[in-house]
């Protein structure tokens, strides 16, 4: 059993091995060795914790990897109850997605790199989920970079993926470079980057180990979450990786990597005091409204949903600011299923349509495209917080949580959102499914086929009861107290939870996304346009154009660097090159002119040599 951990991290970077060196040409062996490899981790996982448990005897199997004086670094796994969810979240939710590639990407020429790609990105997020300590943590998270610059550019021939690549891969940078700083900060005060030892540290001396730079060490470790998890204000790259291929929008952005940042959060939340929960509470908070506000006046279908992922990050990331980490952790895990399942059913409907994606050239799918629609609603109703879909559960705990901390300011936030939430979800809904045909393609369109529409269904019966599982099964939730008192609940008990433990919290939420699905009904049922821009104005033209952030990070960061470089190009020509060329020019002449007087003559040496002597014995005796 110690062993399937170690299998179940690696099986992926063997098949993404195997099929780069040897298997590029045999497409339907690539994706069988892709698919295989995670499924089989998704298997072993389950056999796994079947048999271990939630808490396994040995949870920490490790081997020595690099001592440097005092530095003693194991590569080891941190098998505990969040690191075991998140193994099976991953291999689950990433199998369901390799599935779905296969139908998506069977007519790509670079079918088997695609997969390859796949193999190698679920292998680092692998690594992130079970890491021990910090070195290893930060290995992963820069090679989970890698990976998903390469699927973002995946079609690099494409100048808007090349740059959405490009972008990603040096934004999240940004973030990295505040998360090494705080990996630096904890070493040199603590002695120590194994997670185990750090929160015994933290444990002993009632969380006061790093002293005065505990909320210093806290934000520059949240600084890898703001870049990973697209927080304010990294947020910009991530509607733009929405240039990858679908499975890799479901994958990297709604499932795995950006929910990296806030598992990361989670584990190492023994280091974060009040101060640094303060700040990730508001900058969660303040990104949840400003990306749903964006989502309002997208028109592109990806980009909507990545906005969307945004908002949903935000509200995890915020859940974290007011001590909700068990709430945060299970919106994250719920979020994985209904946005993976949006995803992949946005992408069954970009290929019916010839890869159409702007959703005013769509129109009266439902009848079309049935299992697509019924599932991409069920997915919709989750994200919106209907019960009994899974979503009303998580994102209720994080409301419930944010109240009972007395953050009355976040929990209005939360409310808000929640309401845009099912806003720009059901205008998605009513103009893309639901009305009439805007435009020729969707007169033609078909359902999608057989291995495509699986992966719907199950990603939709997970979105219906995943609120049933975290509630009583993985968490308890955050309405455990009377439950523990008085047994299992029952399934009206399961439903009704929210309401009898936290009723402010679960009747404002579900009020809000009450007004948000009639505030779309009524103004996008049977809309042949947006009637918001007129109703806006300036407002309407700033959400789609993204508040202009990216126009102003163009104007001053980008510029300022742009001419710092060129600064630096020109000192670089002139001052440094200018006085090597001088030193050369300089050395040069002189070298000639000492070779006139080396002539090889003697009489032209004695010459010299007496001329030497004279002009030595006339400053002699001038004195």
């Amino acid at each position: 059993m110690n062993a399937l951990p170690w299998l179940i991290l690696f099986l992926p970077l063997v098949a993404a091995a195997v099929i780069t060196l040897f298997s590029r040409r045999d497409r339907a062996l690539s994706a069988g060795l892709s698919i295989g490899a995670v499924a089989a981790g998704f298997v072993l996982s389950l056999i796994f914790i079947g048999s271990e448990g939630w808490r396994p005897a040995t949870a920490e199997p490790a081997v020595s990897w690099l001592a440097v004086g005092s530095l003693q670094v194991d590569f080891g796994l941190h098998l505990d109850p969040l690191s075991l969810l998140m193994m099976l979240m991953v291999t689950g939710v990433a199998g369901v997605i390799h599935v779905y590639s296969w139908g998506y990407m069977r007519d790509d020429p670079g079918f088997s790199r695609f997969f390859a790609c796949l193999s190698l990105f679920t292998f680092s997020m692998l690594g992130i989920v079970l890491a021990g300590n910090f070195i290893e943590l930060f290995i992963f998270w820069e090679l989970v970079g890698v990976s998903s610059y390469l699927l973002i550019g995946y079609w690099f021939e494409r100048p808007a993926a090349a740059e959405a690549g490009k972008k990603a891969f040096l934004t999240t940078r940004l973030g990295d470079f505040g998360f090494l700083l705080g990996i630096l900060t904890v070493w040199v005060t603590l002695h120590s980057l194994s997670f185990h030892d750090l929160e015994q540290k933290m444990d002993a001396s009632n969380g006061q180990a790093l002293g005065a730079l505990t909320t210093l060490a806290g934000l520059l470790i949240f600084c890898g979450a703001v870049g990973k998890s697209a927080q304010f204000p990294l947020h910009v790259w991530l509607p733009d990786a929405m240039e990858g291929p679908t499975p890799v929008s479901a994958l990297i952005h709604a499932a795995t990597m950006v929910a990296a940042g806030v598992y990361m959060l989670c584990r190492v939340n023994f280091l974060l005091d009040e101060q640094a929960r303060l700040v990730i509470g508001w900058i969660g908070g303040f990104t949840s409204i400003l990306s749903a506000l964006i989502a309002v006046q997208q028109s592109d279908i990806k980009r909507i949903l990545a906005y969307s992922t945004l908002s949903q990050l935000g509200m995890m990331v915020m859940g974290v600011g007011v001590q909700g980490d068990k709430e945060a952790m299970f919106h994250l895990t719920t979020h994985a299923f209904f946005k993976a399942l949006l995803f992949l059913g946005a992408g069954s409907v970009i290929i019916a349509l010839h890869h159409e994606q702007d959703i005013w050239k769509m129109g009266g799918l439902r009848k079309k495209m049935p299992v697509t629609f019924w599932t991409f609603l069920a997915g919709t109703l989750a994200l919106s917080g209907i019960p009994p879909f899974s979503g009303f559960y998580s994102k209720d705990s994080i409301l419930a949580r944010a109240l009972a901390r007395q953050s009355y300011a976040l929990f209005a936030l939360g409310v808000v959102v929640a309401a845009l939430t099912a806003f720009y979800m059901f205008r998605l809904v009513y103009v893309v499914f639901l009305g009439k045909e805007r435009a020729e393609a969707p007169a033609h369109a078909h359902e999608s086929p057989s291995v495509m529409l699986w992966p719907l269904r199950l990603l939709a019966v997970f979105s219906i009861i995943g609120g049933f599982i975290g509630i009583e099964n993985i968490y308890g939730g955050y309405f455990p107290a009377r439950m523990g008192e008085e047994g299992a609940l029952s399934t009206l008990g399961q439903l009704l939870a929210p309401f009898r433990e936290a009723p402010g919290a679960a009747s404002l939420g579900l009020l809000a996304a009450a007004l948000g699905f009639l505030g779309a009904r009524a103004l996008y049922a049977g809309a042949a346009k947006d009637p918001l821009p007129e109703k806006l104005g300036g407002l309407s033209r700033a959400m789609q154009n993204r508040f202009y952030f990216d126009e102003f990070y163009q104007a001053t960061f980008i510029r300022f660097h742009d001419c710092l470089a060129g600064f630096a190009a020109w000192f670089d020509r002139w001052i440094i090159g200018g006085g090597v060329r001088f030193t050369h020019g300089f050395t040069e002449l002189s070298g000639r002119a000492l070779r006139l007087v080396q002539t090889g003559n003697l009489q032209t040496y004695a010459f010299l040599f007496a001329l030497g002597v004279a002009l030595v014995l006339f400053l002699a005796l001038r004195q």
